[in-house]
């Protein structure tokens, strides 16, 4: 086959969820919003809670260092938006030189000042002391001024730059030990004794992203397995639900965990899994799959299954997956996942969370031209699919153990009322976030539900992607835990009910964010992308390119829209040089001369065709790229030896320089730079005929965009492709000649 695609055949309550995956949004959220809504006296109730859970929250004198520091420094200020870049860059960056140039840049062009003694936070005053402090001897080191004070300062700014640097890393590093409960499973234990006796649990991530190694796998594996050994001795006596949880990424148990590796994730990870699951159940905690990027979701539900039907871990009440509602595909995931639950006789446990990872998701779209995105694109729209879940979730008693993940008081509201005298569910918040809000949940003289801390543990070289995505989660303005700690905002518009933002809008995608193929407006299409994590298209596309997969091409000059004809070498497929995929005729000196005596005669018709003519072929090339998306990408595969990926990636590359040319080539008609004493364009008057020679390791996208470039400006061209790969370039000039 051309790919790795082994899939065991799907049942239709799993058909669904992927079906669900690329629903239109406005079509997805009519179904949430019937699901979510409820009485108007249940309405009222919720809105009543969630009043006194946002009061008590603002009463209390302090709310905890990260909220404070958020509300003082949210992404929607300057200063924010400068300390995440620096939190962003400054763990990563490799060299003295440009962490100084980023910093002087970052901590000169705001004004820390007006911050100071704006918090009751000693943490969030020193901060700022430290920025502000930072900021002015930086300023002061450009300064021209002659002024003693400003020179002495200048004076000490210069002799202290080493100092600065390393006090602003140090800033950093604080700022994200905020988010950080311990270094190791062993220290967070004698950390989590106290919160234990206050009546809550905790989950405990081995703090990292995925493996991009296979040493970097060993690691996170034996994190994982230590941790769970760790808990084991202390906590066994106890129950999976009571015990502490180990929070779990998949993506951390091998490098090559991604949907086009199928058949290896399923014959090199599960055993990974099924041991660490194994000596959860042996330690009688529990173990959940936590949250990642979408296109991991699949594989993630098949692992899950396959522990579920696991004879070995039958009678284990403790295995868990968390479910993001900013997915349209959540709602119907819990109908699977219910199914499952009962086939194998266990409660599963579901932590309901929103989701993590939307501005990464949202871009991720954007860059892959998928036709929607698989997530909402408006905040609301995500807390109804939540709302929506959780009553779906409260509706399987016999299937869940609930763990609903939220620092919204509005969302805690409404799974109280939901529940009603139904106790056997917990919340979640995350490590130095929420506190005050769950401090009434806990409370034994009020609700006395349980809580679980969700505590990363890890060193500062592991910060780096876990701090960027909580400060982008919590740090915007539309956050809940930014705008509860807001004294401006009014608390009617903190708790205002989705379902009626939802109907107000009537479910429509937000207006900023079109859908992955407009994303350039009326100006020109995005090219369209594969998305290679749907399993359905990836089995029909396999189905496409394997057909290709075994047929033979050829290359030949092309001179005046004629082949011509002559002694043929054979093409071997450089991965496999025993597989021969075509063959090749090589252009002689007489065929470089007969075509350039063609292409001069040619290049004076060219330059006489109207640039609106020039640019609407360049459309019509790019719509037959797509068209012919499965050869072109087989042909990318077999004779450049590109992965899956690339080949996409290749062929959309060549789709956007056509339709980009096209639109400079317009452009260009709409704002004229007319020559002197006539009235052709600069730029697109044609200069007769332009030679195109592409490397071999872009043999499409370089090949037809340097040849595009130049018909756009009414050029004649001679296109010479990489002796590596003609026929890919033979197949393109093929399909340029039936573009007119």
């Amino acid at each position: 086959m051309i790919f790795d695609y082994k899939l065991p055949p799907r049942d239709k309550l799993r058909a669904a969820i992927s079906v669900a995956h690329h629903t239109n949004e406005t079509d997805c959220l009519a179904t949430l919003l019937d699901a979510a809504t409820v009485s108007e006296e249940v309405q009222r109730r919720i809105t009543d809670r969630a009043l006194t859970l946002v009061g008590e929250v603002r009463n209390k004198p302090t709310r905890g260092s990260v909220e404070d520091f958020m509300l003082e420094y949210g992404l929607s200020t300057h200063e924010g938006a400068a300390l995440m870049c620096l939190a962003e860059s400054l763990l990563r960056i490799p060299d003295t030189k440009t962490e100084e140039d980023l910093i002087e840049d970052k901590m000169t062009s705001v004004d820390w000042s007006t911050h100071l003694g704006q918090s009751a936070s000693f943490f969030v005053n020193a901060s700022t002391w430290a920025f502000m402090l930072t900021g002015k001897l930086l300023g002061a080191k450009e300064s021209t001024s002659h002024d003693l004070g400003t020179v002495l300062t200048r004076l000490v700014a210069r002799s202290s730059e080493p100092l600065i640097r390393e006090a602003m890393v140090q800033s950093m590093r604080i700022i994200g030990q905020q988010f950080i409960f311990a270094e190791t499973i062993a220290k967070g234990l004698k950390l989590a004794a106290d919160y234990e006796k206050r009546g809550y649990r905790f989950s405990f991530d081995m703090l990292g992203e995925a493996a991009l190694t296979k040493a970097d796998a060993e690691r996170y594996y034996r994190l994982y397995m230590d941790a769970i050994n760790t808990l084991g001795q202390r906590y066994s006596e106890r129950n999976p639900i009571e015990s502490p949880e180990i929070s779990l990424k998949l993506s951390a148990l091998d490098p090559r965990y991604e949907y086009a590796q199928y058949g290896y994730v399923m014959d090199t990870v599960l055993p990974r899994l099924r041991a660490l699951a194994l000596q959860a159940k042996h330690a009688n905690i529990n173990l959940t799959m936590d949250a990642e990027e979408v296109d991991r979701q699949e594989l993630q539900l098949d692992l899950l299954e396959a522990l579920a039907t696991d004879p070995a871990l039958s009678g284990w009440h403790g295995l868990g997956i968390a479910v993001q509602t900013y997915q349209k595909r959540a709602y119907e995931m819990i109908d699977w996942l219910a199914q499952l639950a009962r086939k194998t006789e266990r409660r599963l446990l579901i932590r309901l969370v929103k989701g993590a990872y939307w501005d990464a998701e949202i871009k991720r779209a954007q860059v892959g031209g998928h036709e929607q995105y698989p997530v909402f694109t408006r905040k609301e729209s995500t807390d109804v699919a939540f709302m929506a879940c959780a009553k779906k979730v409260l509706a399987n008693k016999d299937a869940f153990y609930p763990m609903f993940a939220t620092h919204n008081a509005y969302a805690v509201a409404t799974v109280l009322e939901l529940a009603g005298d139904y106790r056997d569910f917990e919340f979640q918040r995350l490590h130095g976030m929420g506190e005050t809000l769950y401090s009434q949940i806990i409370d034994p003289d009020k609700l006395a539900l349980p809580c679980r801390i969700y505590a990363p543990c890890g060193g500062h070289k592991e910060l780096l992607p876990y701090l960027v995505r909580r400060l982008l989660e919590n740090g915007a303005n539309t956050s809940f835990v930014n705008r509860i700690a807001d004294p401006s905002i009014p608390v009617e518009r903190i708790i205002a009910d989705p379902i009626a933002k939802v109907r107000q809008h009537g479910g429509t995608p937000h207006p900023r964010i079109p859908v992955p193929g407009n994303l350039y407006g009326d100006k020109r299409r995005n090219s369209l992308g594969l998305d290679l994590h749907d399993e359905f298209k990836l089995k029909a596309l396999a189905e496409e390119m394997e057909v290709f997969a075994h047929q033979s091409w050829r290359a030949a000059p092309i001179i005046n829209g004629i082949t011509v004809e002559g002694d043929a070498v054979p093409a071997f497929d450089p991965s496999d040089r025993r597989r021969q995929i075509g063959v090749i005729i090589d252009a002689s000196q007489a065929h470089l001369e007969a075509a350039l005596t063609y292409a001069t005669s040619a290049a004076d018709r060219w330059r006489k065709t109207s640039v609106e003519e020039r640019a609407a072929c360049l459309d019509r090339i790019a719509d037959l790229l797509e068209n012919n998306m499965p050869e072109l990408m087989t042909m990318c595969i077999r004779e450049a030896g590109k992965t899956l990926n690339n080949a996409v990636a290749e062929v959309r590359e060549a789709v956007d320089f056509c339709r980009y040319y096209a639109d400079r080539a317009r452009s260009c008609l709409l704002e004229p730079h007319p020559l002197p004493g006539n009235n052709e364009l600069i730029h697109y008057r044609g200069h007769g005929v332009f030679a195109c020679i592409s490397p071999w390791n872009f043999p499409l996208a370089i090949f037809s965009g340097q040849v595009v470039a130049a018909l756009a400006a009414g050029n004649a061209v001679i296109a010479k492709p990489a002796e590596q790969s003609p026929m890919i370039a033979y197949k393109a000039i093929e399909l340029f000649h039936q573009a007119g």
